[in-house]
């Protein structure tokens, strides 16, 4: 299928998610993607995968980064795309292909932008780490995300969302000593032990710091509770699973020691770790960018992409037309008029 740059971004919304695109099976919309724009003479488009890269080589003073990722969760009835009064309907529409959309209008029509621009889409997003389409490129062709700022289309009901929160996910462990349930006194209940961890948890009050004027809200929760032997057995061992979000004023390291600390006294194994952002509002393009969207600014309390930005020096912030709440949702949509005032706001940013 072709995709027409010159429609309505709206119409061209419908056009893309009408193109499923479920995680892994991007390769359509790649390509559709591709073809549209090696159809424009000021862009350098590079191929890597499924996942798409246009550049425009001006020689501006500044390289700014629109990314959005191609891929959707599983459908889920919502295909194909329906108009009801302002809203659009489907898969992926705004999470986050109405903000995609609005990449390739700015891409088909700022010929000549204030700065230098380069596109990136993605594949991959919606699923586990190791096959998220941005993290290969940053591993593999870090000279195509070089810039001084990146705008990720995350959905954000049209607010400018700051950085993200870092997150860590441990495993804690209350051990004890096995013995049969008619005598207990025997062995140690580690089950019990947890209680603990749980009460610990439970007293937790969340740190609300403030980094770059924007204020963040940690949490730190239990997720899962494993344990248990047989039903007439004492168990010796019980492990709770912890999910910590933190602002972006700590490093990873800073994070885990703080567990560790936190649970001095049980035993603490790292699962999964990823850092946060900083929001990076101090940049020039950045300022650039919030003064002339006249947008709200606001804390990402989640993760996001835009951590992988960081990592290379580029400060990053989540900016799109779609509502986060719909995402990945039966009822998915995006109100029409959000997408044309996100097409204005960076048209005025960039033109």
């Amino acid at each position: 299928m072709r995709l027409d740059l010159s429609v309505d971004v709206a119409e061209l919304t419908a056009a893309i998610v009408d193109i499923e695109s479920v995680s892994g099976n991007e390769k359509a919309l790649a390509d559709a993607v591709e073809e549209a724009l090696r159809a424009l003479p000021h862009l350098t488009v590079v191929r890597d995968g499924d996942s798409v890269v246009a550049r425009t080589d001006l020689g501006r003073a500044e390289r700014v980064i629109l990314a959005g990722h191609l891929d959707t969760v599983p459908l889920n009835g919502n295909l194909p795309s329906r108009v009801e009064g302002d809203r659009l309907y489907g898969c992926g529409t705004s999470d986050m292909k109405s903000g995609v959309a609005v990449q390739l209008k700015l891409a088909h029509g700022l010929a000549a932008p204030s700065r230098d621009v380069t596109y990136v889409f993605y594949d991959c997003e919606e699923i586990e780490a190791a096959r998220n389409g941005l993290k290969r490129l940053v591993e593999t062709r870090p000279e195509l995300l070089a810039g001084d700022f990146a705008v990720l289309m995350e959905p954000t009901g049209g607010l400018i969302e700051g950085g993200c929160q870092g997150t860590v996910r441990v495993e804690v462990t209350a051990r004890g000593e096995r013995a049969h349930s008619a005598r207990a006194w025997m062995g140690v209940n580690a089950i019990h032990g947890a209680g603990e961890i749980l009460e610990r948890l439970r007293a937790y009050t969340p740190a609300r710091p403030v980094v770059d004027g924007l204020e963040y809200h940690e949490g730190l929760n239990a997720v899962f509770v494993r344990g248990g032997v047989a039903g007439n057995v004492i168990p010796d061992e019980c492990v709770v699973t912890v999910n910590y979000r933190y602002a972006p004023d700590k490093s990873e390291e800073q994070a885990v020691a703080y567990l560790r600390e936190f649970f001095d006294g049980f035993e603490v194994e790292v699962t999964d770790a990823s850092s946060g952002a900083r929001p990076g509002l101090d940049a020039p393009a950045a300022r650039a960018f919030v003064a002339a969207t006249g947008a709200e600014v606001r804390a990402k309390l989640g993760w996001t992409d835009v951590a992988r930005f960081d990592a290379l020096g580029v400060p990053a912030v989540n900016y799109g037309p779609g509502e986060p709440t719909l995402a990945h949702t039966r009822d998915e949509h995006v109100e029409i008029p959000l997408i044309g005032e996100a097409e204005r706001r960076l048209r005025a940013w960039l033109g």
